[in-house]
């Protein structure tokens, strides 16, 4: 709340502007009772039509100033209304940025499109209130003050009613706003709610919890229903507020004005000025800003929206600088929530420079988690892990990003020239020259996407227009490939490239120095020189990891790591009993942190 008025307040300039047009705007409503008087009394009564109609005339004018007034308001509403969008936006996005570790999102979850429908809500609640609102508001005063001015007998017949009607109503807003408050949290539930259940659907059912998620759903939607019901009650409470303030000035004017002018202390033309104030002032006005009360409510609904959450916990300022390269996992366990399937269970490894470790898993098995924790994206819930000797938190992001460099299968690139997006970090920009650009391009493959867009100062188009999945994953590969990263991790960034592109970009990486982390989906198109970790709850066929025959039961396997002296890869993978040959010899695992595992149903890639 205190960012919106200080925004709205840092635009005092355009307010004075919107002020200025709102004068010219109230002119016609000032004045609508006084002309109307004149042209009755001094016009039409005394035959003078033509003095009459010219009345109007000057009338009608007035009322085309009031319009150009309004036009003037609505082409300076953006000046104000605008930047509030862009601040919000800002101020969401760095909090986001803020927080230490977001939850994963889910699908059907509403939470990014819940805070841009508030940010759009407060943007529309915000123009009206300028707009619209104000508008009613200016009316209504100039036509109150015209009323004053011209018949101030008759005006406080006019006023009273409104006031307390008007008290009613802003005593009311409180709760009103309360309400709409609930109501709007307990819609967010119940959509919540339903996606959950909609989403985890096969879980459900096959648990056999159709009835105890229905009825959660159920439950949340009779909870939004209540809400909208208490929603309605106080609106109808503000109605009835709202028919006092509107029928008791008329019938009050109704019943004193004849007696007035037949008194002879109010003329005919009089009464018909007063009458003109109420019915196109005064009246039209309030109710408007009654019934648009409603605005104010979706204000501050979205407002506290925007601010339920409270200051994120901003990320540890750590100033540690980390005394090697090497990435250490010590006891890690990570898990999406209290009671989900852990993704690593008290997984220790070690990874010194120059090491090569290849994560094989099948989709949704917690690559990219395990991805995460690497690069210091995600905290493990038990456990360290350690860049250089160093807790992750510790280390200063700037020195943590220059050393660490990952690479998603979606890379992200923008519109503009080659040259940029190669070097879009602020690490490398300035520092990597064109010909080192150039061997970069052509180490990973890229050199034909390169040429085709025309070189280092071609440009990329808006959403990658004219590139392929594969032309942006080469791009990407080119830019992390000329990053000072010493710990590349490729999330599957090379899932749309051809066996040989891999395979090519893959050597590149490995002879470029440094530590590689390969996540994939398979064992890949040659084998993988280094360790393989294989992720998942059962053993599957992977020629290059010694399951070739048959898949192989968890509960007979073995949790091992093997190592060799010749360039086959170490693999940490259960290996049964029986699959092992007679003459093979049993090795201890690699890591003294790698358990043996024997007799259980531990998912691979955990240790206990």
């Amino acid at each position: 709340m205190r960012l919106y008025l200080r925004t709205i307040g840092e635009r005092w300039r355009a307010l004075l502007v919107l002020l200025g047009c709102s004068v010219i705007e109230g002119v016609p409503a000032f004045a609508t009772g006084w002309l109307v008087e004149r042209a009755v009394s001094e016009g039409f009564q005394q035959g003078r039509v033509a003095f009459g109609i010219g009345v109007l005339g000057v009338l009608l004018a007035l009322f085309g100033v009031g319009a150009l007034g309004s036009l003037l308001v609505f082409s300076r509403l953006g000046s104000v209304v605008e930047p509030l969008r862009d601040v919000l936006a800002g101020a969401v996005v760095r909090g986001v940025l803020g927080v230490r570790a977001l939850p994963r999102c889910r699908i059907g979850e509403p939470d990014v499109p819940g805070i841009l429908l508030r940010i759009e809500d407060v943007r529309q609640a915000t123009g009206r209130l300028l707009g619209e609102i104000r508008g009613l508001v200016v009316t209504g005063v100039a036509a109150m003050a015209g009323l004053f001015v011209f018949a101030w007998q008759l005006a406080l017949i006019v006023v009273v009613p409104v006031l307390l009607s008007s008290v009613i109503v802003v005593l009311s807003m409180p709760r009103s706003l309360a309400r709409q408050q609930d109501l709007a949290l307990a819609q967010e539930r119940a959509e919540r709610s339903a996606a959950d259940v909609f989403a985890g659907m096969r879980d459900v059912v096959s648990c056999g919890a159709e009835a105890s998620a229905a009825a959660g759903v159920c439950a949340d939607v009779d909870r939004s229903e209540r809400a909208a019901i208490a929603v309605a009650r106080m609106a109808a409470v503000r109605a009835v507020a709202v028919g006092f303030g509107l029928l008791v000035p008329l019938l009050g004017v109704g019943f004193v004005a004849p007696g007035m002018v037949a008194e002879g202390r109010l003329t005919q033309g009089a009464a018909f000025g007063v009458l003109c104030y109420l019915v196109l002032g005064v009246l039209p006005a309030f109710n408007g800003l009654a019934t648009t009360s409603g605005t104010t409510g979706k204000l501050f609904t979205a407002l506290r929206g925007l601010g339920g959450g409270g200051k994120p916990d901003p990320l540890p300022a750590g100033s540690v600088a980390p005394g090697h390269a090497g990435i250490s996992l010590r006891g890690v366990t990570f898990r999406w929530g209290p009671d989900a399937e852990p993704i690593v269970e008290g997984l220790s490894l070690d990874l010194v420079p120059g090491d090569r470790l290849t994560v094989v898993g099948e989709s949704g098995l917690g690559k990219s988690t395990f991805a995460a924790l690497l690069t210091g994206q995600l905290e493990p819930q038990r456990g360290r892990v350690l860049l250089g000797g160093e807790p992750v938190s510790r280390i200063a992001p700037a020195e943590r990003h220059r050393i660490v460099g990952y690479l998603p299968s979606e890379p992200y690139l923008f519109a503009g020239s080659v040259r940029e997006n190669l070097t879009v970090s602020s690490l490398s920009a300035g520092s990597v020259t064109d010909g080192q650009l150039l061997v970069s391009v052509a180490a990973v493959g890229a050199g034909e996407v390169v040429e085709r867009l025309g070189g280092l100062s071609g440009e990329v188009g808006h959403r990658n227009r004219g590139l392929s999945v594969a032309d942006a994953q080469l791009l990407a590969l080119a830019r992390l490939y000329a990053s000072p990263a010493k710990v590349v991790v490729l999330d599957e960034a090379t899932s749309c490239l051809t066996a040989e592109a891999e395979a090519r970009a893959e050597r590149a990486f490995a002879a470029r120095g440094g530590t590689l982390v390969v996540m994939t989906s398979g064992p890949g198109p040659s084998p993988r020189q280094g360790r393989v970790l294989v992720l998942g709850t059962e053993p599957k066929h992977h020629a290059d990891i010694r399951t070739q025959d048959a898949e192989i039961p968890a509960r007979d396997a073995e949790m091992r790591i093997r190592a060799h002296d010749s360039d086959e890869p170490e693999v940490e993978h259960p290996i049964p009993r029986q699959a092992r040959g007679r003459g093979e010899r049993e090795t201890r695992p690699a890591s003294a942190h790698a358990d043996r595992v024997a007799g259980t149903d531990v998912p691979l890639g955990k240790q206990p």
